[in-house]
């Protein structure tokens, strides 16, 4: 029985966030072609667990990993994408799918045998589709720079396809009512009720795209020397060699006692 850190696994290799906490990428769990590992596949199954993920999409052309995650009890679906043919028909089934889960409040992980250009754009198409970016170009690039790496042809062409897919149902992009919200009545208010602040509405599970990294290296954290937006950094005088701090340029130096006037 595995204790400790090792309880919770080890992160996919090229797992990146494409909306923090509700969607991946990653490559396959276990390793791909001849790396593939069975106890590197059971650490990485037990990681997505601890990461709180609640289904797997595998876009592999075949059935592999899916007795795995089975086994340890995380659901999984297959949905094969063609390597070179048309993916539009697939596109056409995935994408409502996948808005159907996280609008229930899913985490999900897509995946083949590697981070490929085609499952980037399969996951930049999604934001297009979806409306959370819905300009195509601006959800490559932010996606290109999650996954740090760049979409070639294959992956763009993709992306491509959305305006020719039908849009996403309205049903799925109204947010779940929260089981704590109560329902308004059906019939007239007959009485007028009292003035309150105004609230806005109740939502759903958010969406939103990871922002890029920051100077730091880490996604949405800023480092400590890093200064605020419109700012400049703050100024700290430079140490001399025998650890004395430098005055700063334009301050008066003072005269040692004693030292010669330097002539007019």
């Amino acid at each position: 029985m595995l204790k400790g850190r090792w309880a919770e696994g080890i992160a996919p290799r090229n797992f990146a966030w494409i909306v923090r906490g509700r969607l991946a990428v990653s490559e396959r769990p276990g390793g791909y072609a001849r790396n593939h590992r069975k106890v590197r596949r059971h650490e990485e199954i037990l990681w997505l667990e601890a990461q709180g993920f609640t289904r797997v999409v595998s876009l592999l052309s075949s059935p592999h990993n899916l007795r795995a995650y089975e086994e340890l009890g995380l659901p999984a679906v297959h949905v094969g994408l063609p390597p070179k043919d048309d993916v539009r028909d697939v596109l056409e089934m995935l994408y409502p799918a996948m808005l159907a889960w996280l609008r229930d409040g899913e985490c999900l992980l897509l995946h083949q045998d590697e981070l490929s250009e085609r499952v980037a754009g399969v996951a930049a198409g999604f934001l297009c589709w979806c409306g959370l970016l819905p300009d195509a170009p601006r959800a490559i690039y932010a996606v290109e720079q999650l996954v740090r790496r760049q979409l070639g042809s294959s992956g763009r062409s993709i992306v491509g396809l959305v305006a020719q897919l039908p849009p996403p149902d309205p049903v799925l992009l109204v947010p779940p009512v929260a089981p704590d919200e109560p329902v308004a009545a059906t019939e007239p208010v007959t009485r007028a009720a009292p003035r309150r602040a105004s609230r806005p509405p109740a939502q759903g599970p958010v969406l939103s795209v990871v922002p890029p990294d920051s100077g730091s290296g880490l996604p949405g954290r800023r480092h400590p020397e890093d200064a605020p937006v419109g700012q400049a950094p703050p100024i700290r005088a430079a140490a001399a060699p025998g650890g004395v701090p430098r005055p700063r340029s334009g301050r008066a130096r003072k005269r040692p006692t004693g030292a010669p006037e330097r002539p007019a």
